[in-house]
């Protein structure tokens, strides 16, 4: 019997102590976290993005980046939107991607996604923009033999900065240099022969 009631202590104690602890770390208000081990982790004390910021001089907290810099692995273009730089572009760069099968048909695809809707599918100057109003100037013919005349630099070149005329706007920023070769490429040896 003295048994018994001893192995019954055994299990109450920790069960009120279990039950106690449950119903202390219980509370009433929503919004509190309870205790915080690490309030300088919990709450943090940066600024936001846009919101204003007493420790520069323009009051503003997401600066430009330091004037000269570049993001990594990006290498700057160095040639501007002149005829007389489009032509120097055309003698100076060189394509070091291997002329192959795979690079043409990713030349296509990057060529359907970014050219064709000025250009057309076969690159005659007739794409949807064109053909539906929407754009009032003819697209050139990518086909012609003033532009297969042109250096694969040259048609890198357009690709990367605009036309000189401005018609055709700059798609560096949207297609990354390997992927603008590729479609200088599928242009320069591709469109012409219709393949």
């Amino acid at each position: 019997m003295k048994y018994n009631i001893t192995l019954r202590k055994l299990f109450i104690i920790p069960a009120i102590a279990v039950t106690t602890l449950l119903f202390s770390s219980c509370n009433r208000t929503e919004n509190s976290p309870g205790w915080v081990y690490m309030p300088d982790m919990n709450y943090s004390r940066t600024y936001e993005t846009y919101s204003k910021n007493p420790n520069f001089a323009d009051s503003i907290t997401m600066q430009p980046p330091v004037k000269g810099t570049i993001p990594r692995e990006m290498i700057p273009y160095s040639y501007g939107r002149t005829f007389d730089e489009q032509v120097r572009a055309g003698k100076e760069l060189v394509n070091l991607l291997p002329l192959k099968t795979e690079n043409l048909q990713q030349g296509k695809i990057q060529y359907e996604i970014f050219c064709s809707n000025c250009h057309g599918m076969a690159g005659k100057g007739d794409g949807y923009l064109f053909t539906s109003g929407l754009f009032i100037a003819k697209p050139f013919d990518l086909t012609s033999d003033i532009v297969q005349a042109k250096p694969i630099g040259e048609i890198f070149h357009v690709t990367t900065v605009g036309s000189v005329s401005g018609l055709m706007g700059a798609h560096g920023s949207q297609i990354n240099p390997a992927d603008r070769w590729k479609i200088a490429m599928y242009v320069k040896n591709k469109l012409s022969t219709n393949l």
